[in-house]
């Protein structure tokens, strides 16, 4: 395959799945089968069970510290299950947690599609070093993704560097009750076409915030007001399950960067949360957020939702609602422009559009961008992360799908003012999978979510196969000098 003339240098890092970093999940069968297995733990004897559960400690509290509360909230799960009036000791309700627990490696089968980003605090390095966030796809057993992290610093002289992994990671947790506004609440619904009249009732008895309680209760207190059951039953699935697909997480003190694993949480992301397309994106009064847009998969549907956090304390996610919210892949620019969030996005599959909105949830307003145009990405294109912000223009990467599905990056110049109008575009791509990157999860495929501006050069991680990670870096003068021509 014919490459850019524009070099492009590979960089030796590559980040590995690693099997060994597991988190824990519940484990439990059909409810015959859970009793049977309560039952047969009771029939040990409290000298056998303390055995048992002494060297389960030692063993696994290597990679879970807290590995004993988790086994206690596990017996919790299903301590109704218990037969009835037995007496269920301390080391018995461990060992039944025990046996409701099983470990999952979260990146057995593939580390891949990354995003970068430099992080809000830069303070206490070297001139001509940035400390970066990069967020990857973890892939496990049955191809359930989920969000893990890496954190680094990249020097003047372009060398990375990449803290080394934790040995034992933690999947962060929804914080239970949090608040909801009721007024973006509502109109997210409307955009869902899944605000009836008596979602709107529920709502008006609700006041400028409400919790997922507060919820339940106001669905209780007006259940007589339904104008039927079936009626009520839809409505309340209807706001809770929108409601627990809103959630935020709070991230522990002292945690490092590479033992946080966001696991899938919520109803819509069931089987899988996919490509993180991370961006610090400043406001106008100058104040730094991170935002990540990623593909929340239920196992049907993929759903655009976005990811917020401003202070690394706490991360929120909100599902993404409008017309133009459609399809994978969406991107936020890392500012407004004429005063409007803007989006990158391929709402039909195949081709590139611009969407604008005064909120970043809601997206009703799109135009098309950017169509098929070469031979390599004849069969559909899209965004490869957020663009960086050059006097020249946008700079956004690209990727295209060709003959063989194979994957290439490419870029593209877009205006800063319209960001929809295209000043230049690679005719040929500038990564393809070379021969040591072909072999992989899925074949021939190179992909990133997002790319990094340090110094005068674009740090590009990009996914080998679908499996492992590695690093491109490009001159970015030459690079924008090249699109012009074209």
């Amino acid at each position: 395959m014919t490459q850019s003339a524009v070099q492009i240098k590979r960089l030796p890092h590559q980040i590995k799945p690693d099997p060994r970093r597991t988190i824990t999940r519940f484990f439990a069968a059909n409810e015959q089968s859970n009793i049977g297995r309560i039952e047969r733990v009771l029939t040990l004897t409290e000298t056998e069970a303390d055995a048992i559960l002494g060297g389960l400690t030692r063993e696994y509290s290597k990679r879970h510290p807290d590995i004993s509360d988790i086994w206690l909230e596990n017996f919790e799960r299903i301590a109704p299950l218990a037969p009835q009036g037995a007496d269920v000791g301390k080391t018995h309700r461990l060992l039944i947690g025990a046996y409701f627990t099983m470990e999952y490696a979260v990146e057995a089968a593939a580390l891949f599609n990354p995003s970068i980003v430099p992080t809000v605090s830069q303070e206490e390095l070297p001139p001509g070093s940035t400390r970066f966030l990069m967020s990857l796809r973890a892939t496990g057993e049955g191809h359930l993704s989920s969000i893990v992290f890496r954190a680094g610093v990249i020097d003047a002289d372009n060398h990375i560097i990449i803290e080394e992994a934790a040995p034992s990671i933690r999947p962060l947790k929804a914080v239970p009750d949090a608040e909801f506004d009721t007024h973006m609440f509502r109109e997210t619904l409307e955009d869902l076409d899944a605000l009836g009249p008596f979602e709107q009732a529920v709502l008006e008895k609700m006041g400028e915030a409400f919790s997922l309680s507060e919820l339940n209760q106001t669905l209780e207190d007006l259940r007589s007001w339904a104008p039927s059951a079936a009626v009520f039953k839809h409505t309340q699935r209807n706001l809770l399950t929108f409601a627990r697909s809103n959630y935020r997480i709070t991230v522990p003190p002292d945690i490092l960067a590479s033992e946080i694993v966001i696991f899938p949480i919520s109803e819509k992301e069931s089987r899988g949360i996919e490509d993180v397309r991370m961006v610090k994106f400043t406001d106008d009064d100058g104040v730094c957020t991170l935002y990540g847009t990623y593909t929340a998969y239920n196992g049907m549907t993929g759903f655009p939702t976005l990811l917020m956090t401003r202070d690394l304390n706490t991360i929120e996610s909100h599902s993404m609602a409008g017309r133009f919210a459609k399809n994978k892949g969406m991107a936020l620019f890392p500012r407004k422009i004429n005063g409007n969030y803007v989006m990158s996005g391929r709402l039909d599959g195949v081709n590139r559009y611009i969407l604008e909105s005064d909120n970043p949830l809601v997206w009703n307003r799109g135009r098309p961008s950017e169509s098929p145009k070469h031979w390599w990405e004849f069969s559909f294109i899209g965004n490869c992360g957020s663009p960086v912000e050059t006097p020249h223009g946008w700079l956004l990467l690209t990727h295209g799908v060709g003959p063989m599905r194979q994957y290439s990056i490419g870029a593209t110049l877009l205006d800063l003012e319209d960001p929809a109008r295209v000043i230049g575009r690679t005719a040929e791509p500038l990564i393809v999978p070379g021969e040591n990157e072909r072999a992989g999860y899925v074949p021939n495929v190179v992909y990133t979510c997002g790319s990094m501006l340090h110094n005068e050069s674009l740090i590009i991680p990009y996914a080998m196969g679908d499996v492992t990670t590695t690093f491109a870096s490009v001159n970015t003068e030459e690079l924008i000098a090249s699109l012009k021509r074209e």
